[in-house]
């Protein structure tokens, strides 16, 4: 029940995208899907440290969104949102995160590290890779932190940011020092 309730909020965020960037024409939400879509096909591309397997849809002349999963989610949890944004005429991408589906290191060598900043490294090397300048970017639980570190470290790449339950990116400093205990208690 949970994923069909993320799915339908993660379809109403792409929609204020495609709303926000077209204007009061196309403000009303779309249907929310029924079906338990898929991705008719997974490609690989080389992007920086990982091969990296991923799921397109759209236009190849489309704005590009880029969508991040969480964990332990995988691209799938972007299959409903992904056709409908495309049916709007954005290129989707939604690549599997370094340790999930068919992304792989490029070498036994390379250190393995699930930090959202050496995701985001891996994000940033697969538009690369795609020759993507900027895109909307858009993410959930750790794909949203993710996001979020992209936009904060790379603005230029980032055209929009969608970031829906995630984490917030913080300060070490003030991390130093325990919350008022009521502060403690809310969380």
């Amino acid at each position: 029940m949970a994923d069909v309730d993320r799915r339908g909020f993660i379809g109403a965020a792409a929609a204020a995208i495609v709303t926000a960037q077209s204007g009061p024409a196309s403000a009303a939400l779309p249907p929310r899907p029924s079906s338990r879509a898929s991705f008719a096909s997974i490609k690989q591309i080389d992007a920086g440290a990982l091969n990296v397997g991923y799921a397109e849809a759209g236009p190849p002349n489309g704005q590009p969104v880029l969508l991040l999963h969480g964990w332990p989610y995988d691209i799938h949890s972007y299959a409903d949102v992904t056709s409908l944004l495309a049916a709007e005429g954005y290129r989707v991408l939604v690549p599997y995160v370094r340790g999930c589906g068919t992304t792989t290191f490029l070498s036994s060598e390379t250190f393995r590290n699930g930090e959202q900043a050496a995701v985001a490294l891996d994000a940033i090397a697969f538009m690369d890779a795609l020759k993507i300048d900027k895109a909307v970017i858009g993410g959930f639980d750790w794909g949203a932190r993710t996001a979020d570190i992209i936009a904060a470290v790379w603005p230029r790449r980032c055209k929009a940011l969608v970031s829906v339950s995630g984490y917030l990116l913080g300060s070490r400093a003030a991390n130093k020092l325990p919350l008022p205990p009521i502060a403690e208690y809310e969380w």
